[in-house]
């Protein structure tokens, strides 16, 4: 796919590490000026400098924050062709054990932080006449695990607000999509694995066995991000496309 997304801008939120990061390189990867965006630190700052990219601090939940990325974004380069949401937060709470705090530390960012990318990268894009938003998702919008369901409910939303938007921004040139992944492989799935026995009752191994093979590559989810924010892709937009290994065909 090498590029195909040439002279395309883009930004990644929750490019430090895992999903965001592989987005972030493939993007590139295909010709996109990617510009990482995550907390502030040292993680962010050493994934721009392995990609060679920009970076920008952001807190998603912050909406001056999301409205200086994307200005600045603009500022630096001329124009945003591309915002993949992918920044998100996950945590293991069974719901008669979750606290309204907890409810709200995951929905603030998986679920709000998307709202304020999609807000701002659309009022943008719209201004210069197109371009394409991809928002981060998961399966659990479309059916409940235990222990997870302030993230379902947060993924749910996404799915929602990916097709309103794709709607509104619609006469404007816009496009906007979710991706809808599977158990990938990343530290937000792997560090809880102790957590999610606990809560599922089974060895997590036998649990992902079962229900998709095997735990997804993140760059299985990074090529079909690449597509959506190509041209190639221009005629789908409000779309929710799984990438599951199979976990949604089953009633079992």
């Amino acid at each position: 796919m090498s590029g195909i997304l040439d002279s395309k801008v883009a930004i990644v939120t929750g490019a430090a590490k895992g999903l965001g990061h592989q987005i972030a390189k493939r993007l590139g990867d295909a010709g996109a000026i990617v510009v990482l965006s995550d907390l502030p630190g040292d993680r962010l700052t050493g994934a721009a400098g392995r990609l060679g990219a920009d970076a920008i601090a952001c807190d998603v939940r912050d909406e001056a924050q999301v409205n200086h990325l994307v200005a600045d974004t603009v500022a630096r380069h001329g124009h945003l062709d591309v915002m993949v949401a992918c920044a998100g937060v996950a945590s293991v709470s069974p719901l008669a054990q979750m606290t309204l705090q907890e409810w709200r530390d995951v929905l603030s960012v998986d679920l709000d932080g998307v709202f304020l990318c999609t807000k701002h990268a659309g009022i943008a894009m719209a201004a210069a006449g197109g371009g394409s938003i991809i928002n981060i998702a998961s399966i659990k919008a479309f059916g409940g695990a235990p222990a997870t369901g302030h993230y379902g409910a947060a993924k749910a939303g996404v799915v929602s607000l990916t097709k309103t938007a794709a709607l509104e921004f619609r006469a404007h040139g816009v496009r906007v999509n979710a991706i809808c992944p599977g158990w990938i492989d990343t530290d937000m799935v792997t560090d809880r694995k102790a957590e999610l026995e606990a809560a599922l009752g089974l060895s997590f191994d036998d649990y992902i066995g079962h229900i998709q093979g095997r735990l997804g590559e993140p760059d299985e989810v990074a090529g079909l991000a690449v597509f959506l924010a190509s041209e190639r892709s221009r005629f789908s937009s409000g779309s929710a496309y799984v990438v599951d290994g199979g976990a949604t065909a089953s009633l079992v």
